[in-house]
């Protein structure tokens, strides 16, 4: 095999191995691929590849989407910084490994009836909040409760519908006894708003003093500008190899990209994609573009006119060139959407169902069948929603010219954008991070009574295959459901999808980590607080 077909020299092969841009895995792939036997390249591994984590330092973080607007409220958890605090200062039941599967955090283990109706979970008796107290079965049935119940506030309150009872069998043992069975409950506790919170002495959970249970303490945080954490030395789990983390919330994409490169930050969130191959060139950055099952969604209100007619949603999923539109975009960096919320990076995607084509004259003849020639709405967008967004609803008007339609674009300011824009316009563009499997996105924000139903698309038939596949124990069936819910949604539902952008994010290279990346959000799943470390 000669060497242009491996993806790198071994010299530069070594020098990822050491600075932890490599995977073992990866490392055995390219090694064999070169020629070397096995065993050969399992030493040289063991040579060559980074020392042990060190520990040490303050990591500085350059974050995108910060708001006014961010609160402690996990039931309220919504934009980027919220989500990357909540898995630095706080913990989860179970969470994402680098590679995909399933892993423990608190919990240690997990069990199911043959049913899958009733779960139980196990802790690890060494998990501790901030505050010194060790975290225990009430704490869980607390933090749970806090998204069930009528008079919950929780947007996640549709993920939990299927639970009737959640029960301390005793101080380190929780029972979740459902109406139905859910295959997916141990991956349902990585939502990000499922943070294990401190128990009351009435049984309420205390979301509001911002105490954790997670790898760092926050001891400061000023929304939208910045957040100062400290390592908690008595974390259950492995990592936190930093003294401290520096957060600065910049939605500026240049002034991000700018700390990266002048040292002011170790890592960046979310790297503008006209930018990528320039500042992969840099000697001291590193950028990490990974297929994600992220979303760019454009949900319709299915109420309102002129998209509660089915004709002219139709129309506008078929006036937009996907294919152009990424590779102007996202140079490249995405994978096509087919309007249904469901990507290639999670299970049981439907390889077979037809893709949504750019057709403006079968569009056009929608529109003409729907009494709504010459159709004119707006599209509501954003800079910090995702990389070009706004360049993206520019370029889809363009698209829908062809089909006789007017897209009027509205810039939005990026702060206040998601409680001023974001379920309150009919017609918007929406950012959705990764979800480890379809019924949780689902669930989520397609099922008719859903929190966060953007697009207020009411389907029966939709609603009875999904209760049908959460308890579904045959994956071949249960990938049968999925496929017709997303036809459903394809030729029915109210959201345009354009494509799944990838996950391009940067950092320092003497930032050492395990070669491997969680794509389940930016920057390592939002872990990289207590996954990385620096080399020197």
């Amino acid at each position: 095999m000669k060497s242009t077909n491996i993806p790198f020299p071994m010299d530069r092969l070594a020098d990822a191995a050491r600075e932890g841009r490599v995977s073992r895995r990866a490392f055995m792939n390219y090694a064999v691929a070169s020629g070397m036997i096995a065993g050969a390249a399992t030493g040289l591994w063991g040579s060559m590849a980074q020392a042990e984590p060190k520990r040490g330092g303050t990591f500085r973080i350059a974050q995108h989407d910060g708001n006014s607007g961010d609160s402690h409220d996990p039931g309220l958890y919504e934009s980027n910084a919220e989500i990357l605090l909540a898995h630095t200062h706080r913990a989860y039941l179970t969470l994402i490994e680098t590679d995909g599967s399933l892993g423990p955090d608190v919990a240690l283990e997990w069990s199911a009836t043959p049913d899958a109706s009733e779960w139980t979970f196990k802790l690890n008796p060494n998990a501790t909040f901030h505050s010194g107290a060790r975290v225990t079965a009430q704490d869980v049935v607390a933090s749970m409760n806090y998204h069930r119940g009528e008079g919950t506030t929780s947007v996640a309150k549709a993920l939990l519908e299927v639970v009737d009872e959640i029960v301390a069998d005793d101080a380190q043992t929780v029972t979740f006894r459902l109406n139905s069975g859910n295959a997916d409950l141990p991956w349902l506790m990585t939502d990000y708003h499922f943070v294990i919170l401190p128990a009351n002495d009435d049984g309420t959970a205390n979301w509001q003093s911002g105490d954790g249970c997670g790898p760092y303490r926050l001891n400061s945080w000023t929304p939208g500008i910045s957040a100062s954490l400290t390592r908690h030395d008595d974390w259950h789990g492995e990592g936190a190899y930093f003294d401290a983390v520096e957060v600065v919330f910049i939605n500026d994409p240049n002034a991000r990209q700018t700390a990266l490169v002048t040292g002011d930050a170790d890592a960046t969130s979310w790297i503008e994609n006209k930018t990528m191959a320039l500042l992969e060139r840099h000697p001291d950055v590193d950028v990490i573009n990974l297929p994600s099952a992220q979303t760019i969604t454009m949900p319709m209100f299915c109420d309102v006119e002129p998209f509660n007619d089915v004709n002219v949603r139709k129309a506008l999923k078929l006036s937009i060139d996907r294919e152009g539109m990424m590779n102007k975009i996202l140079f490249g960096a995405a994978t096509i959407g087919n309007d249904f919320h469901h990507s290639p990076a999670m299970p049981y995607w439907p390889d077979d169902v037809e893709q949504t084509p750019y057709d403006p004259d079968q569009a056009r003849s929608l529109l003409k069948k729907a009494g709504m020639e010459n159709l004119k709405v707006k599209l509501y967008s954003a800079d910090s929603i995702s990389t070009g967004a706004v360049d993206a609803a520019i370029l889809y008007s363009e698209h829908a010219k062809k089909a006789g339609m007017k897209i009027q674009v509205s810039r939005e300011p990026n702060d206040g954008y998601w409680s001023d824009i974001w379920l309150k316009k009919p017609f918007c563009m929406v950012a959705w991070g990764a979800r480890p499997t379809p019924d949780v996105m689902y669930s989520l924000a397609y099922k008719s009574d859903a929190a966060w139903n953007e697009s207020h698309w009411k389907n029966e038939k939709f609603n009875e295959l999904l209760m049908a596949a959460k308890s579904e124990l045959d994956d071949g069936l249960r990938a049968e459901m999925y496929r017709d819910m997303a036809i459903l949604s394809r030729d029915d539902g109210g959201t345009v999808i354009p494509y799944f952008p990838n996950f391009v994010y940067g950092k320092r290279k003497n930032i050492g980590t395990t070669g491997e990346h969680a794509i389940a959000w930016q920057l390592d799943g939002y872990r990289a607080a207590s996954r990385w470390w620096f080399n020197s």
